[in-house]
């Protein structure tokens, strides 16, 4: 007869007691993290995932990168929609050249959302580090430009009213 294991219910992961006290206290943290309404059902998705996993990060630090990185990777496959094929620092060159990016935004995504979108993407996350304040900034980001490049047609476009 087989004996199946409980999992143990998740426990406060011992890095985060210096940003929050109990997990109320990430509803705080992520509370500035709104998904404004209109957007793609896809990037609303991936940025409530992203902004859950920076709020769960409470339980286990590796999802703040992890939602960190998933923010990026929504903003690659959008400004990827809209210049076409080319690798994710060439887009945001295009992007902060076409004023789509600022160039607090162009730094912050090039100089450390690359880098864990690429930590993410080869299964290397365990030693990234990355605090609350600056994954938030990330996402945050990400929403500001999603929403941007969601409101924007592209380039070429014609838009028709009738």
């Amino acid at each position: 007869m087989s004996h199946t294991i409980e999992l143990p219910w998740p426990v406060p992961d011992d890095r985060f007691r210096h940003w929050a006290g109990q997990f109320a206290d990430m509803h705080d943290l992520v509370r500035d993290l709104v998904i404004p309404p209109g957007l793609p059902r896809a990037a609303e998705s991936v940025l409530t995932t992203a902004r859950e996993l920076i709020r769960m990060s409470y339980y286990r630090y590796e999802f703040m990168m992890i939602g960190a990185a998933t923010s990026v990777i929504a903003i690659e496959a959008a400004l990827t929609d809209r210049y076409g094929k080319g690798t994710l620092a060439s887009h945001l060159g295009k992007a902060r050249d076409d004023g789509l990016l600022t160039e607090e935004q162009y730094d912050l995504l090039d100089s450390c959302g690359r880098p864990i979108r690429n930590s993410y993407a080869h299964g290397d996350l365990t030693h990234a580090a990355l605090t609350p304040p600056l994954a938030i900034g990330m996402v945050r980001t990400s929403i500001t430009i999603l929403t941007k490049l969601h409101a924007t047609p592209c380039l070429g476009t014609t838009v028709v009213s009738g």
